[in-house]
């Protein structure tokens, strides 16, 4: 999967096209992002000892990664990704580095 924790993304089809945000939450296995204030769902809560009000609480749901395009930190321009692989020094693994289609730089991995 192409996108990573704490991305910034803009949604491409929807509801929610224009909207930029950060990435909260990953399930690759279903090929799904939760992006931070995109496709709210309203939730009936119960009360709880971490919620004692309960009632309708607003959440981000998760939008599928095809719907969402990653947004380069250098040129901030929504880009598609290319892989580069890498052999670093010193290890005898390779590793494998986002590179953005439009400008040709490294995107690294947000630091939160």
């Amino acid at each position: 999967m192409y996108i990573r924790k704490d991305d910034m993304v803009v949604v491409i089809s929807g509801d929610d096209r224009p909207k930029k945000g950060k990435v909260l939450k990953i399930f690759p296995e279903k090929n799904r992002v939760i992006v931070e204030g995109v496709n709210m769902i309203k939730r009936h809560m119960r009360p709880t000892q971490r919620n004692p009000q309960g009632g309708i609480i607003e959440k981000e749901g998760p939008v599928n990664v095809s719907n969402v395009m990653l947004v380069c930190p250098k040129c901030s321009t929504p880009t598609r990704v290319n892989f580069q692989i890498r052999s670093t020094e010193g290890k005898a693994s390779r590793q494998r580095t986002r590179i953005c289609k439009n400008c040709g730089e490294m995107i690294l991995a947000a630091k939160a």
